[in-house]
């Protein structure tokens, strides 16, 4: 115990940081996300380590435009999935202390010392960081936003800053110190949910996890409805496959989507066909108070629209996509990586 708290404590006061992007496909974004790096208000050095996941379209060309500004490590590998990317940039990577992004992320400048000066005051081996919107984004990735980050539909889910040891970090911004990396063997072979499996694999390692507030990233997030679907019906998926990997870490709020998608039909065919609306109202109650809540925060009546259509989608994806995987996986005895080949990847 006295070993780790001495590794803590020097680990903090020598930081080096490396940053790890896995790309693929979206040279675009790269642009925006190494732009905002050299925006950063800090004095400390950092790497970046760009790791393009077997693209069609690569970002070669744009990383050699800022190769003058920023220390940059870019590397070519086959397609074995972001989890795997991630593994392969912090094996490479020259730091002490990664810090993984998506690639559709933008850094706000104060964003690194906002993690050095987190980390100097409570070191953890690894931690996480909220997301913004941003004013350039789309009308739609607003409205996703505020679906997913807000309190009334699963933005709460995964724990916040009071939450101790409970916070699962996700890795659209995500730190994670090298100690802990090599311990860990880093990221598996699932996709979505390898950021939760490494947290919880983290804590029954022993180490502890933490929300830090003000390091927040802008993620830009899905650009249609149906890519959005499709990323949140994932997510429902993947939950009974954590829950069943991780018996421990079952929470009946991961239910609330599948329970309030239940209630919603059953509510519907009460009032269709018995003429009792009571709890339809509840649901109609609900949406005004998301809606009155999209449009404080957006302050834009168009957005605070869309932001319901979000949530429907996300409640409707997640939920389904929760009860299917529950189905199949608890009551049926399927086997996960048969049944959801689609969810995992492997190395060749």
């Amino acid at each position: 115990m006295a070993f780790i708290f001495w590794f803590s404590y020097i680990c903090y006061m020598q930081l080096q940081f490396s940053f790890i992007i896995p790309v693929f496909n979206r040279p675009d974004e790269i642009e925006e996300l190494l732009t905002s790096f050299t925006k950063l208000e800090t004095s400390l050095n950092f790497e970046i380590v760009i790791v393009e996941d077997g693209s069609d379209i690569t970002s070669e060309s744009v990383v050699s435009v800022f190769e003058d500004k920023l220390d940059i490590a870019y590397f070519f590998k086959e397609n074995t999935g972001p989890g795997d990317s991630r593994n392969y940039g912090m094996s490479r990577a020259k730091g002490n202390y990664f810090i993984i992004l998506d690639s559709d992320c933008i850094l706000p400048p104060q964003y690194l010392n906002e993690v050095q000066t987190s980390l100097e005051q409570d070191f953890v081996h690894c931690f996480g960081g909220p997301d913004a919107s941003h004013d350039s984004f789309s009308n739609i990735q607003k409205a996703i936003n505020f679906s997913m980050t807000s309190f009334l539909t699963t933005g709460g889910i995964r724990g916040n800053k009071t939450s101790v040891n409970t916070f699962q970090p996700r890795s659209f911004n995500m730190g994670l110190s090298k100690e802990a990396f090599v311990t860990s063997k880093g990221f598996g072979e699932i996709h979505p949910g390898e950021d939760p499996d490494l947290s919880i694999r983290l804590w029954n390692l022993g180490y502890k996890t933490k929300l830090i507030p003000e390091a927040f990233v802008y993620h830009k997030r899905r650009i249609s409805w149906s890519k959005f679907y499709k990323q949140v019906h994932k997510f429902g998926l993947v939950r009974p496959i954590l829950n069943h990997w991780h018996p421990k870490t079952k929470k009946i709020t991961y239910w609330f989507p599948s329970l309030f998608l239940m209630g919603f039909v059953f509510s519907f065919l009460l009032w269709y066909f018995l003429a009792i609306k009571i709890f339809m109202i509840f649901y109609i109650i609900y949406f005004i108070m998301a809606f009155i809540l999209a449009l404080i925060k957006t302050r834009q009546l168009y957005i605070a629209v869309l932001a319901l259509v979000a949530i429907a989608i996300q409640f409707y994806g997640y939920g389904l996509g929760f009860l299917k995987a529950n189905i199949l996986i608890n009551i049926l005895k399927k086997d996960p990586e048969k049944q959801f080949p689609e969810l995992f990847f492997k190395k060749s």
